[in-house]
């Protein structure tokens, strides 16, 4: 029995309706920005495994690093113990954080991240007397799927059967050039009416949304408008994080610091799962307490895993090399080229970039899942090119380490996607 068939026997998918998918392709082996299949067949990740594999796949460096620490540490219970690698990766982390960042909290996946930032910042104000109930989110945002973090997102294609299940969340639209005055007066009004707790964004792109790229401008009114009234500001940084940018992070394009940053994806370079979220120091005070209720009951059991530590300590060290720096800029200026070259086709509603982010917008209607989405995944793949379309959104993330040609073989397949559109 073929590998693919064995899988459609015992295994369930994500993201996949089993009654009308075809069956998975197996993927044998992968190296830097390329994946195998079975027969050989060579597909570039042209999204870096959903924006983890940054570094490309199986790098050495990563490799080295935790099969070193899996030789000495694997997995010890995180309470009550502690070990170099979380300690040398908490520094690391603090080192190119916002400023105001002051404590790493280890959980083990990007939603699990949100997931504990939301708790935190409701237990914020619980612990100071201050019942808050409500959460702010952009809509159209996606932070995971977890419950916390489904409540956040604003994308019901995937949270519909869960929505009356939901925290307490009231949504704005992202700023614009266009219509900023309008959503800091909803914001106002939302603040005014609501015992709100928290802000969950994703800064300056959405990604789950379709690569939307927004106002930092618009951003900077929003965080100071909740600064001013006591609503935490948690940064989703779970897509946007580790040089996607061509930033450390987002949120350096703002003034304003979240409070809470959340953590994951390309933080152990697609490696081992792992997810962080930090705070600062205001929000971990509030749960120092003689009252033993008052600290943070919330732990994952493998918090702080040491190799998923080596992956990440190793992974910053790599993020701030010259031939990955080198790799952020050139990236960055052939999406501009690209942009350039594509913007006025007929076919093109939109194009945005912004650091290794390219997205293009096509001018015509279909569902996120929809016929024509399929239609151009099969043709990526055709032309040995691993993209993800949604709805009507192509868009390009690839691994810091690309080739310059597989670059130009991922716009010419969306180039010639072009020709597929009625």
């Amino acid at each position: 029995m073929k590998l693919s068939e064995r899988d459609i026997e015992n295994i369930w998918h994500p993201l996949t309706q089993h009654r009308t998918a075809g069956p998975p392709l197996v993927i044998a082996r992968a190296k830097g920005s390329s994946l195998f299949d079975e027969e050989g067949n060579e597909y570039i990740d042209g999204i870096a495994s959903w924006y983890t594999a940054m570094y490309g796949h199986c790098n050495d460096t990563i490799v080295d690093a935790v099969t070193a620490q899996m030789k000495q540490l694997d997995q010890i219970v995180f309470t009550g113990f502690t070990h170099e690698p979380a300690v040398r990766l908490s520094e690391k982390l603090l080192g190119i954080l916002p400023e105001n960042q002051a404590k790493i909290f280890f959980n083990d996946n990007g939603s699990t991240s949100v997931e504990a930032a939301i708790k935190m910042a409701l237990q914020f104000h619980h612990n100071k007397k201050d019942k808050r109930d409500t959460i702010i989110a952009f809509e159209n945002g996606f932070h995971g799927d977890t419950f916390g973090a489904m409540s956040a997102s604003g994308l019901s294609v995937y949270n519909g059967p869960f929505e009356d299940f939901f925290l307490k969340v009231k949504r704005i639209p992202v700023p614009m050039d266009h219509n900023e005055e309008e959503v800091i007066g909803l914001l106002k009004e939302i603040i005014e009416n609501n015992a709100c707790a928290a802000f969950v964004y994703e800064p300056l792109v959405q990604g789950a949304a379709g690569m939307k790229i927004f106002s930092a401008k618009g951003l900077e009114k929003l965080l100071q408008l909740c600064k001013e009234h006591g609503v935490l500001c948690i940064a989703d940084e779970v897509m946007t994080g580790f040089g996607k940018t061509a930033k450390n992070f987002a949120s350096e394009y703002i003034k304003t610091n979240p409070d809470i940053i959340c953590l994951s994806k390309a933080l152990t370079a697609g490696l081992v799962p792992m997810g962080i979220t930090s705070c600062s120091l205001e929000v971990f005070d509030a749960f120092l307490d003689d009252d033993l209720a008052k600290g943070f009951f919330h732990a994952h059991t493998y918090s702080a895993n040491p190799p998923a530590c080596a992956a990440a300590i190793a992974g910053i060290d790599l993020l701030h090399s010259e031939e990955i720096q080198e790799g952020i800029s050139a990236i960055s200026k052939a999406h501009i080229a690209f942009a350039e070259r594509i913007k006025n086709h007929k076919k093109v509603e939109d194009v945005r970039y912004l650091g290794v982010i390219l997205a293009v917008d096509l001018k015509v209607e279909t569902s996120r899942y929809g016929k024509l989405r399929d239609k151009l995944y099969d043709h990526f793949m055709k032309s040995g090119v691993y993209l993800r379309p949604l709805g009507n959104t192509i868009y390009v993330l690839p691994p810091y380490v690309i080739k310059p040609g597989q670059l130009d073989k991922i716009y010419q397949a969306i180039l010639d996607s072009l020709e597929l559109i009625d």
